[in-house]
């Protein structure tokens, strides 16, 4: 009785040891992948170094302090940090329990930022001011959208009907009608690209989606004819097609003429960091937000450029494998969002400064300057790693 009551013993002891390095092994904390992170580190440290050659020259002549563009940049960056870990140590899944919260959440600053607490820069309306920092709702609205949509595709279970289609449309349209009222219209363009590409994961039917896009043609042409989109919305959008122009590019294509003569002066292998001429003489405007990849291109020339668009394909392959790997549709449809926005805003504000998309107004992901754009995309990064870690 003795020795069996020992085998037993032993017996149990092994199986618990074998179940605890079962269990050890697929542990979400094995499963960080450091390649998300130290991507996302390096683009932030470049944007860092851009924005500070870019703004030197002229903090310099208002004899103001040479770090106080990027000293904020750095307090962004520590906070996009924390915002990172925050997101990618909560279960991914419990978000749909709290979709609606954050939805909720975010339409009410996207409201509060039109109302007279709002702070309005350079004609827009898009911040609100809290304790010296500018809070960007409509950054962080995106997530909300994402979280949102998912959520109610997740719950379809890859067969979603017309209902969920309209709801999904509905929770989308409400932040992009407020988004365009601050204006807005490259961020409302983003809402539009991130629902379509959740739909399209999300096993909407094909003649939903034509319909979706029918619609949307119509709806642009209507808004056209309204005169909806403001002039200089418009002029922005078509300018760019006379970039190339020297006797149209005074007007709207300004920004692209100037951007084109940067980037081409960097030819090979750049003019060196703080030796750009555009970006010493500001002839480039808003080079240190959405137009930062001037100061890249100038600098650091083609291999510079190169190294950068680098480093969002490896942050954009990563993503795609996480999305592939998730094991379940609401993980798929976070990571796939996540990567459908950075790809798109990478190509559109890439493609506005060397002259191939009209000038929208998005920022660099991680580059550009701007506080809660580089929280908001740690987060994404954060959610990112929180569905790779449980993908077991």
């Amino acid at each position: 009785m003795e020795v069996g009551y020992g085998e037993d013993r032993q017996a149990r002891l092994l199986r618990e040891r074998v179940q605890n390095r079962w269990i050890s092994a697929y542990a979400p904390l094995r499963h960080i992948d450091p390649v998300l992170i130290v991507v996302a580190l390096m683009l932030s440290g470049v944007g860092i170094g851009a924005i500070f050659s870019a703004k030197l020259q002229a903090l310099t002549a208002q004899g103001l302090p040479t770090t106080l563009y990027i000293s904020r940049q750095l307090i962004a960056l520590v906070l996009g940090i924390g915002a990172l870990i925050a997101a990618s140590v909560i279960d991914y899944r419990k978000l749909q329990s709290y979709a609606a919260m954050l939805y909720g959440g975010a339409i009410v600053l996207l409201v509060l930022t039109l109302t007279p607490l709002g702070t309005e820069i350079n004609g827009s309306q898009r911040w609100l001011v809290l304790g010296g920092f500018q809070l960007q709702p409509s950054e962080l609205a995106k997530i909300a959208v994402l979280v949102a949509v998912a959520a109610i595709l997740h719950e379809a279970k890859g067969k979603p009907g017309l209902g969920t289609v309209g709801l999904g449309l509905l929770l989308t349209l409400v932040p992009m009608a407020l988004v365009f009222l601050q204006p807005d219209l490259g961020t409302s363009i983003v809402f539009v690209w991130l629902t379509a590409t959740l739909f399209l994961i999300g096993g909407v039917k094909a003649r939903y989606l034509v319909g979706l896009v029918v619609t949307g043609f119509v709806g642009v042409i209507v808004a056209l004819q309204m005169e909806v989109i403001q002039t200089y919305q418009l002029g922005r959008l078509t300018s760019f097609l006379g970039a190339s122009d020297p006797a149209l590019a005074q007007g709207g294509a300004y920004h692209t003429r100037q951007s084109l003569i940067a980037i081409g002066s960097g030819q090979l292998s750049g003019k060196g960091l703080f030796e750009g001429t555009q970006t010493n003489l500001q002839y480039v405007p808003e080079n240190h937000t959405d137009f930062i990849f001037t100061v890249i291109g100038e600098e650091f020339g083609f291999i510079g450029t190169s190294i950068v668009l680098g480093l969002f394909l490896l942050l954009v392959w990563r993503g795609l494998r996480v999305a592939v790997l998730s094991k379940d549709l609401f993980g798929t449809l976070l990571a796939g969002g996540i990567v459908s926005v950075l790809a798109m805003q990478v190509f559109i504000n890439v493609g506005m400064t060397i002259g191939i998309m009209p000038v929208t107004g998005l920022p660099l992901p991680f580059v550009s300057y701007g506080g809660t754009s580089l929280i908001v995309w740690f987060a994404m990064v954060g959610l990112l790693l929180n569905v790779h870690m449980r993908r077991f």
